[in-house]
């Protein structure tokens, strides 16, 4: 098959990789999606929308698919606290969600006294575990004000989950920048072609995430092979197609088949 290029070294095979996860790159505003937050809830309890357990020893004692979820409520954490995700947020919360703030870093054209100032905003009105840090660069050039981020933002909350976005991968020296790197975010189309780089042979599974759109029901298990030969441990797969972003704003028409896939009961 032609997705599994470049032969990783002895010892990365697909039966040795970590359980899956699933994480959510950030729904629509609670208003606009209240469908999809109240099955984030659900998972985030150990159930699906049919009522089928998958409760186990998640990252905060939650379902153990759930690895995180994005809050994004206006490019950011907005201007004000939002009266609609504020209670939204200490839901998924109190349901054991780790939660992450939604960073924008521009391709890091952002200045960084915004970038920590909506960080603190994150933390004082949602309380969040962590940050996504979406538009990362991928080169080397700027991998040191990248850290100079990742460390502050560290330093801002004890034991915060860091996810760059950098949708593609980028040098290596940034995967000691955060705890999660998001190597592939893009089109099922892409996808199923992609390339894994060779370096992250030397991490484990948990430290790469996939998000793709577009993809069909009937790919959905070709999808799951795909990111677990490549070494992803975390994965969003939606049928959703993007259009002008909104890919992730909505649960994809296989939700319950797509988080009944994932987790320690999946078998390849």
């Amino acid at each position: 098959m032609s997705y599994l290029t470049t032969p990783l070294h002895t010892g990365r095979a697909v039966t040795d990789a970590a359980p899956l996860g699933v994480g959510v790159p950030g729904f629509a505003h609670p208003l606009l999606a209240p469908t999809e937050w109240a099955e984030l809830l659900r998972l985030s309890r150990g159930l699906t929308s049919t009522g089928t357990s998958h409760r186990g020893a998640g990252p905060r004692g939650g379902a153990a698919a759930l690895h995180w979820a994005v809050l994004n409520v206006a490019r950011g954490p907005g201007v004000l606290p939002d009266p609609h995700c504020l209670p939204a947020a200490a839901q998924l919360r109190d349901a054991g969600t780790r939660l992450l703030g939604y960073l924008d870093l521009g391709c890091g054209a952002r200045p960084f006294g915004e970038l920590v100032s909506d960080a603190h905003r994150f933390l004082e009105w949602y309380k969040v575990d962590g940050f996504y840090v979406d538009r990362c660069p991928t080169d080397r050039t700027l991998l040191s004000e990248t850290r100079r981020l990742t460390t502050t933002l560290r330093a801002l909350r004890d034991g915060a989950h860091l996810v760059t976005g950098h949708g593609g991968h980028p040098h290596p020296g940034y995967a000691e920048a955060a705890d999660q790197l998001v190597t592939f975010a893009g089109r099922w189309s892409d996808y199923r072609w992609s390339q894994v780089a060779e370096w992250t042979a030397d991490y484990p599974p948990g430290r790469f995430c996939h998000l793709v759109h577009g993809v069909p029901r009937t790919h959905l298990e070709e999808a799951l092979r795909i990111a677990r030969w490549q070494g992803a441990g975390t994965v969003y797969f939606t049928d959703r197609l993007d259009d002008g972003g909104a890919a992730w704003e909505s649960l994809p028409g296989y939700w319950d088949e797509f988080v009944s896939r994932i987790g320690p009961g999946i078998s390849e």
